[in-house]
């Protein structure tokens, strides 16, 4: 078991213990959460395994639903991993891969979101975060990007719509110094980053986004992910597929030169005033329209 699975399991059991007690006491969420001074949705989360006790709501909670200790005690051994439990284990493979390999279709791919888009990202989920799960995740997702450091380095390349380059996730100036980060980003020797011409009128990954991985044994799996779910692909011919497919995406892409081009033209274009900003559509109808 992966250890994020291990902190999900431990706080979902603690959140049934949680559930256990207060429908025992005959208190709603909403009544519980009055006594002890946390929300109705803060009462839900825990419950759920979704967020991690905190300020006092483990003893809190122990007391008002005479819990006896048990709670307190169950939480001396409550790890909680901010990620969900269907990425955390990605997350653990990522970590040690030599080689990552990504195509993504909406937003910048996380791994390479600076830490304001990555936090607008996680503003607009829905169900909606708080301010402190928003934290949380915030700094796992930043955390995660050491593996572009990592030595040795691992090869790392990615496949990106033209829609992740001109969403303005956070408002013009969030998107502008993503876009230059990705400048930055692509500037390195181990790092390359292709577009996808939005005039290509078809390619063998349309049904959606996915990332390979090699890791220090050069195995090889694939993680496809979805709406709130995801899985991995380690069975053959499922994984080749997968792989014959990145190559081909990268085949029809713009070369990692041009697509540096686009990505400091369309920086610029946001430097314009909003009212003259068009510019970055006319690139972006310029790419879809020139011959390859």
């Amino acid at each position: 078991m992966h250890s994020g699975e291990q902190g999900s399991s431990n706080a979902e059991m603690f959140g049934t213990l949680l559930r256990f007690y207060r429908e025992r006491a005959g208190l709603s969420q909403e009544a519980l959460g009055a006594k002890i001074g946390f929300s109705k949705s803060q009462v839900a989360m825990v419950e759920r395994g979704a967020r991690p006790p905190k300020g006092g709501f483990i003893t809190g909670a122990d007391k008002a639903l005479g819990a006896q200790g048990a709670l307190e005690a169950a939480g001396t051994k409550l790890r909680v991993n901010a990620l969900p439990h269907w990425f955390a284990g990605f997350a653990e493979e990522e970590a040690g891969a030599v080689a990552r390999h990504e195509y993504e279709t909406h937003v910048v791919p996380g791994i390479l979101q600076t830490e304001a888009y990555a936090r607008a990202v996680l503003a607009g989920q829905y169900p909606v975060f708080d301010e402190e799960e928003i934290e949380d995740k915030l700094a796992l997702r930043l955390a995660r990007q050491t593996l572009l450091w990592r030595k040795p380095l691992p090869h790392i390349s990615f496949v990106l719509e033209m829609t992740p380059l001109t969403r303005p996730v956070g408002g013009r100036q969030v998107l502008r110094e993503q876009l230059l980060h990705l400048r930055d980003m692509a500037g390195l020797r181990h790092v390359q980053i292709q577009i996808m011409p939005p005039g290509q009128q078809s390619h063998p990954a349309l049904d959606g986004p996915f990332v390979l991985l090699e890791n220090a044994d050069r195995r090889q799996l694939a993680y496809v992910e979805g709406q709130g779910g995801s899985f991995f692909v380690t069975e053959q011919p499922g994984l080749s597929d997968l792989f014959g497919k990145y190559g081909l995406l990268r085949a029809q892409a713009y070369s990692p030169e041009e697509s540096l081009t686009m990505i400091e033209d369309l920086a610029e274009e946001l430097c314009a005033p909003a009212s003259t900003g068009s510019r970055a559509a006319t690139a972006a109808t310029r790419a879809a329209t020139a011959s390859r």
